[in-house]
């Protein structure tokens, strides 16, 4: 008991804190990528695995996790067309930077990683139909919890009455039922996610949050399940009896998640690292 304790509190699991984190499964490191091993991948590559094991890990303590058919995707590049992806078959507080798969735009296995699954090609068609028609996004992350999934079966969908239904910007919907097997079906899901739109609600089947980082996509997927856990709180009062937030608000408080947050003035002059990092800063950055 001592010791699931000590564990608990490295990762920042409170019993008083409203169970933020739900599962404390994490104990296997995510940067397992170790000296000359972190030679053999591209330049930005070893980071980019880092931050996206972070994100199963991160699913797995919020308690998204729905066993091993959930999915996370991250673009390496736009010139092969390479996507990491997690294992078939590994749950995800056991995903690491070195597990990680790295797959073509087909779902065929480029890098193994340090496992010998294979890829979930059914749940990667879905992804590869979006990262297709969508090169901006370079992640996207399936969320299937069951206030997602409620409200995606909803005929009014997301409403606007929480700041995080409005700060995640306009909602797309599809009726997705299975894998993407046509090119039909590709272009129909491109129709409706849109050229701007970042997170997608599949009819019955929950909803794909996307971003341009893979901070963003997660900054999406976290305000969506938040959006609706409050609306599934209020649906029984009935939507006529909700008030939605004003079109000027929803705008206000959209443009307000993507700047960078303010801090108090100081008396000296801020150093040229600190310019640098405020530059850099984007959605979900915090």
């Amino acid at each position: 008991a001592g010791l699931m304790q000590q564990i608990s509190d490295m990762m920042g699991v409170s019993k008083n804190a409203g169970h933020v984190f739900k599962n404390s499964n994490c104990v296997v490191p995510i940067n397992d990528i170790r000296g000359l091993e972190a030679m053999g991948y591209a330049k930005g590559e070893k980071i980019l695995r880092c931050k996206l094991a972070a994100v199963y890990r991160l699913i797995d303590l919020y308690g998204w996790t729905q066993g091993t058919n959930t999915l996370i995707t991250a673009r390496l590049n736009q010139d092969e067309e390479h996507f990491l992806v997690n294992p078939y078959g590994m749950l995800f507080h056991e995903i690491t930077a070195s597990s990680l798969i790295k797959a073509d735009m087909q779902g065929n296995i480029v890098e193994q990683g340090t496992t010998n699954f294979a890829v979930n090609l059914a749940a990667f068609s879905l992804h590869a139909a979006i990262h297709g028609a969508r090169p901006d996004l370079k992640c996207i992350i399936h969320v299937h919890t069951p206030s997602v999934v409620a409200i995606s079966s909803v005929k009014s969908g997301l409403l606007p009455i929480s700041q995080e239904s409005v700060v995640i910007g306009d909602v797309s919907t599809y009726s997705y039922y299975g894998g993407v097997t046509d090119n039909e079906e590709r272009d129909k899901i491109a129709r409706n996610l849109g050229p701007n739109n970042k997170v997608l609600l599949l009819t019955n089947q929950g909803a794909v949050c996307c971003g341009e980082t893979i901070e963003e996509a997660f900054f999406n997927a976290r305000n969506t399940v938040l959006a609706c856990e409050s609306q599934l709180k209020l649906m029984p009062v009935g939507i006529e009896n909700l008030v939605l937030i004003s079109d000027e608000m929803r705008k206000k408080l959209y443009d307000a998640a993507r700047k960078p947050p303010e801090s108090s003035p100081r008396p000296d002059q801020p150093s040229i690292l600190e310019t640098k990092v405020e530059r850099k800063w984007r959605v979900g950055g915090v």
